[in-house]
């Protein structure tokens, strides 16, 4: 919908991890952006700390769509790696089998958050060709070397600029320093990282010019995105723990394969704490996405994600989602009333200083929590309009905020379904048509003046869980939140 409004590129500010601050972005091609970013290891289900790096850039790229950019978003697939093999031999199933059931899990759990799907998806299998032709290439320069027991590894100490991400230094840094760091005898220096790995015994492996065996993780992500987007693209992001050793390990192999810039900015998502501790599957904290999704209608959680700015680390709790729960259902309810007194279709033109208001909030590196705070302005003015029946203003307010919250994401779902939904709640002991009996006795006991008998009514529905709200169209119901 909000393709109607577009207006020529927009310019806008984004925060750039590489240089720690905020930057306005320049485009390499004019009004064109292309998009890298780093998705997810497919040996599970996704878990909510997934869930905020797909959410975050699905509406950072919807935001930009709507400023009138042209943006090509690639996210990877991680089809094989240690964990995938060691889950495919536990399961006594095949790589193949494991990696496209939560393939076809990840994306149905996107969709249930109100993703659109990327433009590309490359699966690393698909490019080992690539990646061997890069490792070659790193190889012949000097960069690169293969060790006596068949790995291939980067040489770090060969490319000077190592550490400009993450702002580490060779020197200051200790083997072991991170759980994707290993320390072996083989390597130059402890800090290079295994690009080819040679292969072991019942492992998936290919033939290469260094023996038969498999990429290491770092090249994966170098081969796809110079194959998909071409050596010097535009964004770069992920989530804040791949910022070292992967991203700066992906800005090594590339610009040292290459000879250019690999990236011009870097984005990082933050954290997800879950009741103010680090989500690990050590602490029994950890939450995939299916798990929230039981006890949470899925957009409850995106808006509990959209609602925090992407940077900022966030903590995790029912209490937040009950909260972010209650702050959607004050949207349905605002466009039920709307609807009620005139319809669903869209008939006005949304208010543009409310619209450049929140634009000008997004435009500031997508700092979503102001951009919502404007959209609650908004809907205060639509439920003002619409219990003084100014049908004029009420459509106008209606139209602008349809159009920002599908920008976001967000009020997608049919106002009724979302309000009556029983994700996480006990079912109603009654069914819509018996709660539909007792309105209409309800209604026929305040006819015949048997006043008591409709309060009656309505306690007993409310003893039940359901909550009932007399409007000027007649009476409707919801589940009490």
């Amino acid at each position: 919908m909000y393709l109607a409004f577009r207006k020529p590129m927009q310019p806008f500010v984004l925060y750039n991890s590489e240089q720690r601050k905020k930057v306005e972005f320049v485009p390499r091609k004019e009004g064109h952006i292309d998009m890298y970013v780093c998705g997810m290891t497919v040996y599970d289900y996704c878990h909510i700390g997934h869930a905020r790096v797909m959410v975050a850039f699905d509406y950072i790229i919807r935001f930009l769509r709507s400023q009138g950019w042209n943006v090509k978003y690639v996210r990877n697939i991680t089809d094989i790696d240690d964990k995938i093999i060691k889950r495919a031999n536990e399961n006594g199933e095949s790589i193949t089998q494991l990696t496209d059931r939560f393939i076809d899990a990840m994306n149905t759990d996107a969709e249930s958050l109100g993703c659109v799907h990327p433009d590309e998806a490359p699966r690393a299998t698909d490019y080992i060709d690539q990646m061997q032709n890069m490792i070659g290439n790193l190889v012949d320069k000097g960069t690169a070397y293969p060790s006596a027991n068949g790995d291939v590894y980067f040489e770090v100490e060969k490319f000077a600029k190592y550490g400009r991400l993450s702002g580490r230094k060779l020197e200051d840094m200790q083997a072991g320093a991170s759980e994707r760091v290993d320390v072996e005898v083989e390597k130059k220096h402890p800090f290079d990282f295994v690009l080819w790995k040679h292969a072991k015994e019942n492992e998936p492996a290919w033939a290469s010019p260094w023996g038969n065996g498999r990429p290491g993780w770092h090249i994966e992500c170098s081969a796809m995105s110079t194959c998909c987007l071409g050596n010097h693209f535009d964004i770069h992001g992920g989530g804040s723990d791949l910022t070292f050793p992967h991203h700066e390990n992906e800005i090594a192999q590339s610009e040292a394969s290459t000879g250019e810039q690999y990236v011009n900015y870097w984005m990082h998502v933050g954290f997800i704490n879950v009741d103010g501790e680090k989500m690990s599957k050590s602490l029994g904290n950890f939450f995939t996405i299916r798990d929230v999704m039981e006890k949470f209608h899925p957009e409850v959680i995106r808006y509990f994600i959209v609602s925090s700015h992407y940077r900022s680390p966030v903590n995790f709790s029912d209490a937040a989602l009950k909260e972010a729960k209650n702050t959607l259902s004050r949207f349905y309810h605002s466009f039920k009333a709307y609807q009620q007194s005139y319809g669903v279709e869209v008939t006005a033109v949304p208010d543009e200083v409310f619209v450049e208001r929140f634009n000008a909030a997004m435009r500031d590196d997508f700092n979503t929590s102001e951009a919502i705070a404007v959209l609650f302005e908004i809907n205060k003015a639509l439920n003002t309009s619409v219990k003084d029946e100014n049908a004029e203003q009420a459509a106008v307010y209606y139209a602008t905020l349809r159009h920002l919250t599908d920008i976001l994401g967000l009020v997608q779902h049919n106002v009724d379904d979302f309000l009556k939904s029983d994700i996480g709640q006990e079912a109603l002991g009654l069914t819509a048509e018996q709660i539909e009996d007792l309105i209409q006795q309800r209604v026929d006991a305040k006819k015949a003046k048997e006043f008591a008998r409709a309060d009656e009514i309505r306690q007993s529905l409310l003893d039940q869980g359901v909550v009932l709200e007399d409007t000027r169209q007649g009476t409707i119901w919801r589940r009490a939140d």
